[in-house]
């Protein structure tokens, strides 16, 4: 069976973003209501929308990969790869950057991607092969201006030499989103050194940030490949061009 991903994906951003918006900087939705597959605790917001989610997808009888339930296995073609608010803590804290993430693979292929940032109300999407789009308008990495590159910089005290090589050094807090910018020219790089990003957080960035024109690998600078897990943690680098990649990788090699 085919799908139509594009209007599934807006259907059920529209309808997690109806239920949890009113929630957004409430005590509540920071309220812990249990466990995720992962051994973190799961908060009141990520149980509202997840379970939105679940109800949406399980009828389609594919398979499922989220933070919250782990790994649902219907022994589809299609596994789908959800975070149905990525940058929760922004979301409680009362912080306007978080995201819906949806990514589509079939077997280990990725065929669709799309993230929904709910405040500015901007759907981005990508399909391999065809590029990628806001709101339906193709966007497309920039070019970066030597010494004046912007990145979202994750760390646990590695690399710290790159912010003097950079103009600015942003963590918003939510890589689902970054990537988003990083695609449409907003920023030149992305990464997240500290083996903690989880293929739930970025499968649909990854996507849509490569077919923006963006280079994503692992810390190493091999192809970075998203695992159908929604426990295993790994390492990111997202740039818009090879020097920028040259540039992250040899303050990695040097242990700056």
């Amino acid at each position: 069976m085919e799908f139509e991903w594009n209007a599934i994906a807006k259907e059920i951003a529209l309808e997690v973003e109806k239920a949890v918006i009113p929630l957004f900087g409430t005590a509540k939705a920071g309220e812990v209501v249990g466990e995720n597959a992962s051994g973190d605790t799961t908060d009141y917001v990520d149980k509202v929308s997840e379970d939105i989610v679940l109800s949406r997808l399980e009828p389609l009888g594919v398979n499922i990969v989220s933070e919250e339930a782990g790994v649902i296995d219907n022994g589809s073609d299609y596994t789908v790869v959800i975070d149905p608010i990525d940058g929760s803590y922004n979301f409680t804290a009362g912080i306007p950057v978080f995201a819906f993430s949806f990514a589509v693979f079939k077997g280990k292929r990725p065929v669709y991607g799309a993230i929904y940032e709910f405040l500015p109300k901007n759907f981005y999407e990508a399909v391999p092969g065809e590029g990628a789009f806001l709101n339906g308008r193709r966007i497309h990495v920039r070019k970066p201006e030597r010494g004046k590159e912007a990145l979202s910089f994750y760390t646990r005290g590695r690399c710290t030499g790159i912010i003097k090589k950079v103009k600015r050094v942003r963590v918003l807090g939510a890589i689902a989103v970054e990537l988003s910018y990083l695609a449409k020219g907003a920023l030149d790089g992305v990464f997240d050194i500290r083996n903690y990003v989880r293929p739930t957080d970025i499968a649909a960035g990854v996507l849509i940030a490569r077919e923006a024109g963006a280079i994503v690998t692992d810390e190493r600078g091999r192809e970075l490949e998203v695992k159908l897990s929604a426990t295993e943690k790994t390492n990111l680098i997202a740039v818009d061009d090879e020097y920028l990649l040259k540039m992250i990788l040899e303050e990695l090699e040097n242990g700056s």
